[in-house]
């Protein structure tokens, strides 16, 4: 993925993209499960969240995706200063995420989750994208002083 000089934005525009299509993909496919799917250490089974990671502040919705919407403005105004791939990539994850996000709670009043451990609040395409993301800020913050 090219991610430099003038591609800069068509590169975050499709990786976003790409995130919000998978995202929305499997929740829609995770809201049609009619039971709960037993993979042994994984289950798939559709969780309605209205509150934000690990199921903090239930019944919040809105101001979350009020939130989540502010959220992205700041970042992509980090993603223009940066020059780190990884910044960026990480960037394109976490705008990803955060979209597919906002689109559940403006459309459903809720976020839809499905992957569960069972150890870990269940979580979605979305949720991973961002912690991905942030790893990767994390990374290239630990590396250097962009």
């Amino acid at each position: 993925m090219n991610i430099s000089g003038k591609e800069d934005g068509k590169a975050l525009l499709l990786l976003t993209a790409a995130i919000v299509a998978i995202d929305q993909l499997s929740k829609f496919l995770a809201n049609k499960l009619s039971y709960p799917i037993d993979l042994g250490l994984l289950k798939i089974q559709l969780v309605k969240n209205t509150g934000a990671a690990f199921g903090l502040f239930k019944n919040s919705s809105l101001i979350l995706g009020i939130i989540g919407i502010a959220f992205s403005a700041a970042i992509l105004l980090f993603y223009r200063k940066t020059k780190s791939k990884t910044a960026k990539i990480g960037v394109g994850l976490i705008l990803g995420g955060t979209t597919g996000n906002i689109i559940d709670r403006i459309f459903r009043g809720h976020v839809i989750d499905f992957i569960d451990f069972g150890f870990w609040p269940a979580f979605n395409v979305a949720d991973a994208s961002i912690s991905i993301g942030i790893i990767l800020l994390v990374i290239h913050y630990l590396k250097t002083k962009d």
